[in-house]
């Protein structure tokens, strides 16, 4: 008598990580203060943005508490929501879009598959999508330059993509809060820039810094310490734009 075998119940396989990357798709570029100033404008609530976007535009799931994290930055609409808030906002898409902030933002706002980059570079399809989820740009100088090529970034945008912009933030705030000279060198380091250039930039951002600083204290209303604190932070805040701004503008009229 043959006896029977048990039949073994084998686990579902779990879906190829290229399949899982695309069941979530990108998010275009989100420019949540815009979000937040427009909203504002229009004397609105979150509770009735989040009310327009499901009657008017058919996105039951919209709630308060997601307007809420878009406008905080922790969270960023999907193209169908982000038009869907546009049309609620009274303004248009692009008043809405932010700078791409991530290799993937870099590559949906230009259009371009992750495919289509993978095989531009010369990588993995599985290893180019890895650099994306983990925001961190892993290619060699040639693979670097292809992708500058095919997304057509500039300097700034490069810096951006290769997740360095936090390490950038962390130097020049350093560099205008103290003392400047010490930051000359990781920062021409992390940059690949002419270290010339770089103590231009950072001098003239520490003298920029103290400026708005000293403008802030007035003494009106007992006010003073305030309006300094908050012109300081604000400079702060956008302390990687001004050094680009500023590299632009000493480049344009120095010998680097």
């Amino acid at each position: 008598m043959r006896r029977s075998r048990a039949r073994i119940q084998h686990p579902p396989r779990p879906p190829h990580p290229s399949h899982a990357a695309q069941t979530t798709p990108p998010t275009p570029p989100f420019d949540s203060p815009a979000a937040r100033r427009l909203r504002a404008g229009l004397g609105l609530e979150p509770e009735h943005v989040a009310y327009g976007m499901r009657s008017s535009y058919g996105l039951p799931h919209v709630t308060p508490d997601m307007v809420i994290d878009w406008e905080r930055g922790t969270a960023a609409p999907t193209g169908v929501e982000l038009t869907a808030l546009a049309g609620v906002l009274w303004c248009c898409v692009d008043d809405l879009a932010g700078r791409p902030r991530t290799l993937r933002e870099y590559r949906v706002a230009r259009g371009v598959s992750a495919e289509d980059v993978a095989h531009a570079v010369g990588l993995e399809l599985l290893a180019y999508l890895h650099m994306e989820e983990t925001e961190q740009w892993r290619g060699n100088e040639r693979q670097s330059a292809a992708l500058i090529g095919l997304l057509g970034l500039s300097r700034p945008d490069f810096v951006t993509v290769s997740g360095r912009d936090w390490k950038l933030a962390e130097l020049l705030q350093g560099a205008v809060t103290t003392r400047w000279q010490g930051y000359v060198r990781p920062a021409a380091k992390l940059l690949s820039l002419d270290r010339r250039l770089v103590e231009d930039v950072l001098r003239e951002l520490h003298t920029a810094y103290r400026g708005t600083i000293t403008a802030g204290l007035t003494w009106t209303n007992g006010t003073a310490w305030t309006d300094a604190d908050e012109a300081g932070r604000d400079f702060l805040d956008h302390i990687v734009d001004r050094f680009w701004s500023a590299v632009s503008t000493v480049e344009s009229t120095g010998p680097y």
